[in-house]
């Protein structure tokens, strides 16, 4: 059964005049089934960032059609999106994007909190999602007083607090070093693997998008190749950096 239905998604950005106009996406159709791990990839300027956006609700497309759980985000009015995204929807940002005034507990319990959940649930919630991350032991710090793979654990742990549909991931490693990185990784496919979340991601890394069951590769915002795992996970990991440098042209700049 699928999460997720994209028909022909076309994106333009419009300048002052037409000719200044952008063709971010130019018709872009997909399908991501539940319990999928997905990831984006393709150059810089490939409109990988901007697909996530369209598909999450974060921007508006320009025609076509994207479908969650069976439900058209484009013709929802701004308050049903914000509550739609807030309840079926969870966000993991390169930045982080906790709030700095808040402990990593108040963090991960805020959406719980917006939605009037009883506070024996949220508890008990928060404390199972904190311990999936092995970050139960820092629940009364403050995002600046721990890691960069600790902060990272926590805007996931608040991402899925609320049990969604989908699971969206914008370049989650991006400020990350290498072992935080794989820890991070490994977070989301315990939540796919365990937890049957479904999750798109958007990388360039394809370190991290080895971790996936699949990849879409994007360019000039048309769908170019997909591949799906066969194998280990190192075998992937090559399999994403030969689509890569066909797709780019030269192994070096990958």
């Amino acid at each position: 059964m699928s999460v997720l239905n994209a028909s022909n998604v076309i994106k333009i950005y419009k300048g002052k005049g037409k000719s200044n106009s952008t063709k971010a996406l130019n018709g872009i159709s997909l399908t991501i089934d539940n319990g999928e791990f997905v990831a984006i990839m393709g150059p810089s300027g490939s409109g990988k960032t901007t697909l996530l956006n369209i598909l999450s609700g974060i921007d508006k497309l320009t025609s076509g059609d994207v479908e969650i759980s069976g439900r058209s985000i484009n013709v929802m009015t701004k308050n049903e999106l914000a509550l739609f995204r807030r309840q079926h929807l969870g966000f993991v940002f390169q930045e982080f994007n906790l709030l700095d005034s808040l402990t990593l507990k108040e963090n991960v319990m805020l959406p719980m909190i917006l939605d009037d959940k009883e506070p024996e649930d949220i508890k008990t919630r928060t404390n199972e999602v904190m311990s999936m991350f092995d970050i139960a032991d820092i629940v009364d710090k403050y995002p600046y007083n721990v890691s960069g793979g600790q902060q990272q654990r926590t805007a996931i742990s608040r991402a899925i607090i609320n049990n969604p549909d989908m699971i969206y991931a914008d370049e989650p490693t991006g400020n990350l070093d290498s072992k935080s990185s794989n820890t991070v990784m490994s977070c989301f496919e315990k939540l796919n693997t365990i937890n049957k979340n479904t999750i798109l991601i958007v990388t360039h890394d394809s370190f991290a998008a080895s971790y996936c069951n699949r990849v879409i590769f994007i360019k000039d915002g048309l769908v170019n190749m997909e591949i799906r795992k066969e194998g280990t996970r190192k075998d992937f990991f090559e399999k994403i950096l030969g689509c890569l440098s066909v797709m780019v042209g030269d192994k070096d700049d990958i």
